[in-house]
């Protein structure tokens, strides 16, 4: 090991993990004040109440994961075509055309949300999951795009040609040679879409109306009060999602990898 890397790894944990330290520590001492290194009192009324709510929270949660499971599944068949035509072809304005479809990760959700917000009431879609799942697709579909452009450039199409050769047909082309190729590819743009919608609260709170449950919706309060307490033990329930779904997705694509290899 170069001796930069342990160096670089201690940097990591004091940035992503002290701050977690942090959290915990507010979660149990909300009289936790500067310039006290560490907590001198302890209380746990904020445990108390997120075991009286559990019920509440577990069902926002799931809300929360539904709706931004369906997303990263929505955004994958959306974006497969045009992924597929923007790496394999080249034609002029093709630029432009990249640029015009990236443009819901470049605006401010607000002022995004505000035209579609009229279009979906027109079209009856607000207060619904259907139309929380369609404006956070619309809205996070360019990190799948771009996942899925780098897989479809890393992949060599010979594959595919062999695969016609042998009598297979675009179906089972698809299905038993390229979407295994671009499994990688297609779980990094899903974990993102998928951070993306879990973590959004205004086009959720917009477009859901109340009408759909979301936890970002119910920590928000919460974050913008002044229990300190209460916020920090939410925020830490809010990142234990990502964090199991990130070891999920390792031990799934670990074993793909390696049932590949092993083939």
């Amino acid at each position: 090991m170069k001796t930069w890397q342990p160096l670089l790894l201690l940097l990591l944990l004091t940035l992503f993990v002290l701050p977690l330290g942090v959290l915990a520590a507010y979660a149990v001492s909300p009289f936790w004040r500067y310039p006290q290194v560490l907590p001198e009192q302890l209380d746990y009324r904020a445990l108390h109440f997120v075991r009286m709510q559990a019920w509440a929270i577990g069902r926002m949660l799931a809300s929360s994961v539904l709706y931004a499971v369906l997303t990263a599944g929505l955004t994958f068949f959306v974006c497969l075509a045009p992924a597929q035509a923007l790496a394999r072809n080249r034609f002029r304005g093709q630029t432009l055309l990249e640029g015009m479809l990236l443009t819901p990760a470049l605006v401010p959700a607000m002022t995004f949300s505000m035209g579609v917000h009229v279009l979906f009431i027109r079209l009856g879609l607000t207060d619904s999951l259907l139309g929380v799942v369609l404006v956070l697709t619309v809205f996070s579909y360019p990190y799948m795009l771009r996942a899925l452009v780098a897989g479809f450039q890393a992949m060599d199409p010979r594959y595919a040609a062999c695969a016609a050769n042998l009598g297979a047909g675009p179906l089972r082309r698809a299905l038993c040679v390229e979407l295994p190729l671009l499994l990688p590819s297609a779980l990094a743009g899903g974990v993102v879409v998928f951070l993306v919608a879990f973590s959004e609260y205004f086009l959720v709170f917009l477009i859901g109306g109340g009408a759909v449950n979301s936890y970002a919706t119910y920590v928000f309060p919460y974050m913008a009060s002044s229990d300190r307490s209460l916020a920090s033990v939410l925020t830490l329930i809010f990142l234990t999602v990502p964090i199991l779904l990130f070891a999920l997705l390792e031990i799934l694509l670990g074993r793909h990898l390696a049932r590949a290899s092993a083939q």
